[in-house]
């Protein structure tokens, strides 16, 4: 089943001439979630041809500019396609009056109800959850209030094993149970044990996105053993101080979260305008954590 992550946007602040602020989908079993919205997100998912009827959650993980000046005309495009269907939108609770009085400013009428999810706390909050994933949000440690995300697909049944069935007579009221890990008596009343009749399911995939924050260390409890982790790397080492007083990380602290976190790959994105080459950021977090790779627009990554 598909598990995958698109990049639309690796810029922090300021876009340039190649890179877009911040916006990614991620693509659990073809549903599909939009993390941060920066301008030019509806452009971008024409682009790489994900359709906007298809997006039915939206996360936006704090109020600065960049995370979320491209949420209105995406809001206003989705109705122009005769959207009709509910979108949930998680968000900082101060959100919620902007939005609406944004979309009454500007004479937007939507045809579809926006189920508004507040974000807020010092833990972990499970804010989602269906069929084949949870997703909670993570406290940030930013200049304004700010949440990461961290989607965990759910363990799957086992997988029975089709030459079984007819070896052991198995019929199909007791398939369920093995399913769920139910050993099997056959007709002569002997047990034939679980293992012997079904296969584990694949081990569940989880992906973690954290942007903006300074570097604290609990971060790397709260993503601890993630597949594949997301981390904003604004700075280089160089301008650690200045990442302290904008509350952001360097390439280096990225790479020391997924590697005390135990996660199994990094993705540094978020980059400052000033690095036209992002080379240094990549090459100070391998230092440190060699699975590393940097976000660029377009990419898809697979959990």
């Amino acid at each position: 089943m598909v598990f995958e992550l698109t990049i639309l946007g690796s810029s922090s602040a300021l876009p340039t001439s190649q890179r877009y602020p911040s916006a990614h989908v991620l693509n659990v079993h073809e549903r599909f979630f939009l993390i941060d919205c920066g301008e030019g997100t509806q452009m971008q998912l024409r682009k790489y041809r994900i359709k906007y009827g298809r997006i039915h959650h939206i996360f936006i993980s704090h109020l600065h500019g960049d995370h979320v000046f491209g949420l209105y005309g995406l809001l206003s495009s989705m109705n122009l396609s005769g959207r009709e269907s509910p979108l949930r939108l998680y968000a900082p609770a101060s959100f919620r009056e902007i939005l609406f009085t944004h979309l009454t400013d500007f004479d937007i009428h939507l045809n579809f109800d926006i189920e508004f999810v507040a974000l807020g706390g010092m833990e972990p909050v499970r804010i989602h959850e269906d069929k084949n994933v949870t997703v909670l949000s993570l406290p940030l440690q930013h200049r304004v209030p700010s949440y990461g995300f961290l989607f965990r697909e759910k363990e799957k049944e086992r997988n029975i094993i089709k030459e079984a069935i007819d070896k052991y007579n198995i019929p199909l009221s007791e398939i369920h149970k093995i399913k769920k890990g139910a050993d099997f008596y056959d007709a002569d009343g002997n047990l034939i044990r679980n293992s012997e009749i079904s296969t584990p399911p694949p081990k569940p995939r989880s992906f973690a996105y954290c942007s903006d924050t300074a570097y604290f260390m609990r971060l790397s409890d709260f993503v601890r053993d993630v597949n594949l982790l997301y981390h904003e790397a604004t700075f280089d080492s160089g301008n650690k101080e200045l990442a302290v007083r904008t509350g952001h990380s360097t390439s280096e602290q990225a790479a020391m979260i997924a590697r005390d976190a135990g996660a199994g790959k990094l993705i540094i994105g978020h980059f400052s305008a000033r690095y036209r080459d992002v080379s240094i950021l990549l090459e100070e977090a391998r230092k440190i954590f060699p699975q590393t790779i940097a976000a660029e627009e377009g990419s898809v990554i697979q959990v």
